[in-house]
């Protein structure tokens, strides 16, 4: 099938029932996303661009060809297009006041301090768990992880260039101490400056597929993610989460995610906050 030509908007025949449930099942075996009832014109209007650039007159056909692309390049790029990638710098304030005041002083004796921001988008989360720890613990080796499932979002996050509208919420001092100005076609941009930039990493992780860390995490941020996922899923992913943990290690999670009527070994802390059990320390 020749693929690539540039084919007019009418040429791409209506997303049918049959396809929406393809995709459908595809999206929730890969990678857990739940498209509920609802979405077939959501899904059609997101993978449209897709089709038409692979030069498919169905989505059964692009379905077809993301099932046959052994690479994953295809799946990769329904999923980008698929997945909200919306963030900002210190989203949901209260988890970074709590942060700064209950559990860093709890980290303080540590010589070194790795979090993992999962689902991180492109990247304001990391750079917004630095930027803190940095600054309540200075002189400790702090690192962060981010993962997520889009490669679209993580190349901008190792980026970490940012419109400067995008930083109006940062304490003053942040921008001057952790980033510099851009040049070129980004006037008025900020990119996080190289020093900092070295102390996170990016990887990409499919929360459905098996994952290892050569060590647990005192700090696991998965936030406005599994708002996505059905109840199954949220158990295997929050399962997964706290094997990721290190005992009385905390989880955060969105506020508008709740981890009740899903069946975990957590204890709740605070609202969307959690903690792996340590034996003999309720701290």
């Amino acid at each position: 099938m020749q693929t690539g030509s540039c084919i007019g908007v009418d040429d791409v025949r209506p997303l049918e029932r049959r396809e929406f449930e393809q995709i459908r099942r595809l999206a929730y075996d890969t990678f857990g996303l739940d498209l509920k009832e609802g979405k077939q014109e959501l899904v059609s209007a997101r993978l449209r661009r897709l089709v038409r650039a692979r030069g498919f007159h169905s989505y059964d056909e692009y379905y077809r060809y993301v099932r046959a692309d052994r690479t994953q390049t295809a799946l990769a790029a329904m999923i980008d297009a698929l997945v909200t990638n919306h963030t900002s710098f210190l989203r949901e304030a209260e988890h970074f006041l709590y942060l700064k005041e209950t559990v860093a002083p709890r980290l303080a004796r540590r010589a070194r301090i790795d979090v993992w921001s999962a689902a991180c988008s492109t990247g304001e989360e990391v750079w917004s768990l630095l930027f803190l720890l940095d600054e309540v613990l200075p002189g400790r080796n702090v690192r962060v992880t981010g993962t997520d499932i889009s490669n679209r979002a993580l190349a901008q996050a190792r980026l970490a260039q940012y419109p400067a509208e995008r930083i109006t919420g940062l304490p003053p001092e942040w921008p001057r101490r952790y980033m510099e100005r851009c040049g070129g076609e980004r006037q008025g941009w900020l990119q996080v400056a190289a020093p900092y930039r070295a102390r996170a990493e990016f990887r990409r992780v499919n929360l459905m597929e098996p994952f290892a860390w050569p060590r647990p995490f005192p700090l696991v941020f998965c936030r406005n993610v599994m708002i996505y996922f059905d109840k199954a899923t949220q158990e295997k992913v929050v399962g997964k989460l706290t094997t990721a943990l290190e005992p009385g290690g905390l989880l955060f999670v969105g506020h508008a995610e709740s981890l009740s009527g899903v069946r975990h070994s957590l204890e709740y802390l605070r609202p969307a906050v959690y903690r792996r059990p340590a034996e003999g320390n309720a701290e």
